[in-house]
């Protein structure tokens, strides 16, 4: 069941934004989403927040520019997803911009799982570097941490999770969720943590006099592409710090100033660099970075990221797509299963859902637990085999229940319960013994029965209200496409009451549809869904622009519909 509700806001609010002449539309737009001056939407990196507030930066900064000064080897030590790999390619790139010398090295996630393990410091160790940096990882690798100190190398950490009881004994560690950090933005993504550390040492560098003697700075902006694709793939929340990063990032895409790899991706999925939105980065490049660290190992996506050969890039760019084409093929064949395996029972009766099947693909068990999630609005976790007797699980909630949270609290009233986990309030990963799934299955029904009031199982889609008749433009299209939307900051949603006037299905799965306001009617679009919709219906829709011959003209997306 869904429900339709409308965002509220203060009125009083809109009077300011219209002065500042924000449109109507916009303003109530806005003024939904918390934003209460023109100020607040200020994309200018001017308005980013300074990196002498994040706690650490300019300590490591200052253990860089040493590590540099004195031809120290850093090693890179990255994460196995887009974030962690869009974090790597920064860290290299800018480092070597100020001399380092740097390489990077990513977990294979089947053979060693996640973070700074005890057995990837050991394989780190082969390379004899002087530094690990870890990236998008590292805040809860305390033995990992440990067996690097015991190897004589040095680890500095870079991340942004939420940190555990304990921190890793590092030489520096910078986190805006660490306890003791004031930065204000607490929703950095892993990129983005290390775009701050290389602007703090750029600030270092500076202070140091390196280029007093005419040595030209970096310019660190020409990163934001990287930064904005990790930033809208990790799904954190776009307050407003986050915003200026993507939309800095995607105004470089769009002027054709992306490194080669970006590029590429979007080459390859015929999306053109000068329409780059944050849609394209979170659902179209952001997929094929990820599915090597899925199905194979994410340092193709990294060399995707790092090469400035545009032949090289295509290249790899194909690999990632091809991938890509498998995981999809993958993720159908389980989702396939995991429907018929819950055919026998009504997921609407319990507070959760928790599936294992021996055939399913480690790398793929995150995505369908989040297709899982988006159907049922359950929260969800799904297991699959990972060898010696162990399954790993990978989990997706819903609004009301932390999902992290939800799994300390469980294991900590069973404590042999789960082996390992970490993670955030919308997902998470762990570890349980194969013969205890059904002991997990029943111990994550009763955490979520805890955590979840019921009024949270049902799905509400919260929109911007209806529209009037002559809202409904092309220019109101237009308008609505310039900002970043994205987690913590919605994209518009409209609700209204439509006559079907025409239907037909193309693609074999989506519904091409006429729609009558009044007298007025609406070409519009129902994507992924064939069946054939009554008379009158009750719409959550989006304003598009439609692209086609040449011609640009207004489409309504109905992102849900039910009989009115």
């Amino acid at each position: 069941m869904t429900q339709l509700t409308t965002r509220t806001f203060p009125a009083e609010i809109l009077p300011a934004l219209t002065a500042d002449g924000i449109s109507p539309l916009l303003a109530r737009i806005y003024a939904a989403r918390g934003i209460g001056s023109a100020a607040e939407l200020d994309t200018a990196l001017a308005s980013l927040l300074p990196a002498t507030r994040l706690k650490n930066a300019a300590a490591m900064a200052r253990q860089l520019s040493e590590a540099i000064a004195a031809g120290k080897s850093l090693l890179v030590v990255a994460d196995y997803d887009a974030d962690g790999a869009t974090a790597c390619a920064v860290a290299v790139r800018g480092l070597r911009l100020f001399g380092a010398k740097v390489d990077f090295i990513v977990p294979n996630r089947f053979e060693y799982g996640y973070g700074l393990t005890p057995e990837i410091v050991r394989l780190a160790a082969a390379q004899k570097p002087d530094v690990l940096l870890t990236v998008d990882n590292g805040i809860a690798s305390v033995d990992g941490v440990c067996e690097a100190n015991r190897l004589g190398i040095q680890v500095l950490v870079t991340d942004h999770h939420l940190p555990g009881d304990q921190l890793p004994p590092a030489a520096c560690i910078v986190n805006p969720n660490q306890p003791g950090c004031e930065f204000p933005s607490k929703h950095l993504a892993g990129v983005g943590v290390m775009f701050y550390v290389l602007l703090a040492l750029r600030a270092e560098l500076r202070a140091r006099g390196v280029f007093a003697d005419g040595r030209s700075e970096p310019n660190l902006a020409n990163l934001l592409d990287l930064v904005a694709l990790g930033t809208v793939a990790d799904v954190v929340r776009l307050d407003q710090n986050n915003r200026i990063l993507v939309q800095q990032g995607l105004a470089r895409i769009r002027a054709g100033r992306a490194c080669a790899g970006i590029h590429a991706l979007l080459q390859v999925a015929r999306k053109p660099p000068a329409q780059a939105s944050a849609y394209e980065l979170g659902f179209i490049v952001g997929p094929r970075l990820n599915a090597a660290g899925r199905l194979e190992d994410m340092s193709l996506g990294i060399r995707c990221l790092l090469t400035d050969e545009a032949t090289e890039a295509a290249q790899l760019a194909q690999q990632l797509d091809t991938l890509n084409r498998t995981r999809r093929d993958i993720e159908a064949d389980m989702q396939q299963a995991a429907l018929a395996s819950l055919e026998a029972i009504d997921p609407s009766e319990g507070y959760s859902l928790t599936l294992y099947d021996a055939s399913w693909h480690q790398g793929v068990i995150g995505i369908l637990a989040s297709r899982l999630k988006d159907k049922f609005h359950r929260p969800v976790i799904v297991f699959a085999a990972a060898g010696d007797g162990l399954l790993k699980g990978s989990g997706r909630s819903i609004a009301g229940l932390h999902l992290r949270d939800a799994l300390d609290w469980l294991s900590k009233r069973q404590p042999n319960l789960i082996e390992k986990f970490g993670g955030h309030a919308m997902a998470a990963g762990l570890s349980i013994r194969a013969e205890r799934f059904e002991e997990f299955q029943l111990a994550f029904e009763e955490a979520a029965r805890v955590w979840l009031p019921e009024t949270a199982l049902t799905k509400v889609l919260e929109t911007d209200g209806e529209l009037a008749l002559s809202e409904f433009s092309l220019g109101a299209a237009r308008a609505l496409a310039q900002p970043v939307w994205g987690q913590g900051f919605p994209a518009p949603l409209f609700q209204g009451e439509f006559t079907v006037l025409q239907q037909r299905v193309v693609g074999e799965k989506h519904l091409k549809l006429r729609l009558g306001l009044g007298a007025a009617s609406f070409e519009a679009m129902r994507f992924f869904s064939a069946d054939p919709l009554p008379e009158r219906i009750r719409a959550a829709y989006q304003l598009s622009c439609n692209e086609f011959n040449g011609q640009t003209s207004l489409q309504l997306i109905v992102e849900y519909c039910e009989a009115a």
